[in-house]
């Protein structure tokens, strides 16, 4: 649980909810001054039209503001920069004007901005502060032998009891991420290796490393103090509230099954096979507070019990009606597990580069629309 100097931590930290974007989107005077310099930036030969070449950096800033590796890392990755270009082109085109450029680059933030209102993202400045209250709190030794029991192995030394005990803690005690490369290389190595080399490869008695636990996550703070690492915190509570609210209102969600009924592929005499019931779920998740299929372990296995009790995983097809009752079905199914089996996730993401080096998406920043980006 956290203190009271943790949470008024965690509410000066800088959150990341989409609202500055959504009011650089919905301002038409601002938005048009943002395209203008954005697009004249990116037009290298000055003919009014951005080619494909040109379009290439607009790309990789949407690819780096939605948090994907760069182009070539992966070939999920490389899919996703492809159908970011394809937006823009259509599929056909091989330059677009700035008008269309416009229409959608307001699509994609605003997209980023609804994901952003929906999972907000925290940025947490690990500077040791947390760390330091945590050791010196009334909850140390508890937490700390704790910890042992879960790591206690036989004959184990300090040298593999102190690394494996770091993974147990969070961001709550002040810890980033100890997988993190970067964490390891900059902050639990050197640590580590500031301990007596005599002493770390002892047996870890649970008095041992009750005292020596303490020595490093000393030696840890400090080195954060030295050099704060910044990381990106998520969190969210899949509830089941989120489709109980929209099945409630009649109106809005019958609205909403046609919007996604629309869009389902068809066969012959307006019907279509049971397999897109998951497109068309995917299509709800974020108006009912669902991650998207594959996002969350423990809410796709969720998904699929209902799937499952539904019978809509046989691939026959569907008319209309029996499609929506179908999805129908399946929310009430999701809703009332996750009614009585609340899934809270959250995630932390060490930020290696700078934030306002990552991406020029919104260079300039939507708090200053008009000031040319600085160029190269």
């Amino acid at each position: 649980m956290q203190s009271g100097q943790q949470q008024a931590r965690r509410k000066n930290a800088q959150v990341l909810d989409g609202s500055d974007i959504r009011e650089l989107v919905e301002s038409k005077e601002a938005f048009a001054k943002f395209v203008e310099n954005k697009f004249r930036h990116l037009d290298a030969d000055g003919d009014g039209r951005l080619s494909l070449t040109e379009l290439q950096p607009a790309v990789a800033d949407i690819g780096a503001a939605i948090g994907l590796p760069a182009r070539g890392s992966s070939a999920q990755a490389d899919h996703i920069y492809s159908e970011v270009l394809n937006e823009f082109t259509h599929g056909k085109q091989d330059s677009v004007s700035k008008p269309e450029f416009q229409h959608v680059l307001s699509d994609i933030l605003l997209g980023m901005a609804a994901g952003l209102k929906r999972d907000p993202i925290m940025i947490l400045r690990m500077d040791g502060e947390d760390l330091n209250e945590f050791v010196e709190s009334t909850a140390y030794e508890a937490e700390a032998v704790a910890i042992f029991s879960q790591i206690e192995s036989g004959n184990a030394s300090l040298r593999q009891c102190l690394p494996a005990a770091l993974r147990q803690l969070t961001v709550d005690h002040g810890m980033p991420p100890a997988s993190d490369s970067l964490v390891m290389e900059k902050v639990i190595e050197p640590a580590l290796q500031e301990l007596p080399a005599d002493q770390l490869d002892r047996p870890a008695s649970q008095e041992v490393f009750f005292q020596e636990f303490k020595k490093y996550l000393g030696v840890i703070a400090r080195r954060l103090q030295e050099r704060p690492i910044i990381v990106a915190h998520t969190e969210n509570t899949f509830d089941g509230a989120g489709i109980r609210k929209i099945l409630s209102n009649k109106f809005e969600f019958e609205k909403l099954l046609d919007s996604v009924w629309v869009d389902v592929p068809k066969e012959h005499k307006d019907r279509t096979s049971k397999k897109y019931l998951r497109v068309a779920l995917d299509k709800l998740a974020a108006s009912v507070n669902l991650p998207p299929y594959g996002a969350v372990d423990q809410v796709d296995a969720v998904v699929n019990e209902a799937f499952k009790m539904a019978n809509a995983d046989d691939g026959k097809a569907v008319n209309e009606a029996e499609f929506k009752k179908l999805l129908t079905e399946i929310l009430g199914a999701v809703m009332l597990q996750l009614d009585g089996n609340a899934i809270a996730v959250s995630t932390n993401t060490v930020l290696h580069e700078p934030m306002s080096t990552s991406s020029t998406l919104l260079s300039p920043s939507p708090l200053s629309p008009t000031v040319s980006s600085p160029s190269e």
